[in-house]
C-alpha cells in the first residue's frame, strides 16, 4: 500500500486490515490525491473495510500500518472497534488502540 500511494503521487503509507487471516481492505495514503487531510492511510483502509461490510464495527481485526498511526488515526482505529495496531517494518505491536 505504501508503494502504491507514492506510485500515485501520494505520502509514503500504507494500510491494511485482517481479520482471521483474511485480508478485508486497503487503504494507500490519499492525502494528496484527495486534498483531505483525514485520509491517512489507516482511515482509508477502515473507510474501506466499513463501506465493503456494510458496518462500522471491526471487532476483531487488526491493522497493520507502514508507520505509527497519528493520534486521530488511533481514535478511528478505537471507535472501529479494531483489536489491535501493528505498525512498521519491524512489527511493533502497539496493542489496543485508545480513544485519547
Amino acid at each position: 500500500m505504501k508503494d502504491e500511494a507514492v506510485r500515485a503521487g501520494d505520502q509514503p503509507f500504507g494500510a491494511v486490515i485482517v481479520k482471521d487471516g483474511t485480508i478485508l481492505g486497503f487503504g494507500p495514503s490519499r492525502v494528496v490525491l484527495k486534498k483531505d487531510s483525514t485520509a491517512h492511510a489507516e482511515r482509508e483502509a477502515i473507510r474501506e473495510v466499513q463501506a465493503r461490510l456494510g458496518r462500522s464495527d471491526l471487532a476483531g481485526a487488526i491493522l497493520y500500518s507502514s508507520s505509527r498511526p497519528c493520534g486521530a488515526c488511533e481514535v478511528a482505529t478505537a471507535e472501529a472497534n479494531v483489536a489491535r495496531m501493528i505498525h512498521g517494518a519491524e512489527a511493533i505491536d502497539a496493542g489496543c488502540p485508545r480513544r485519547s
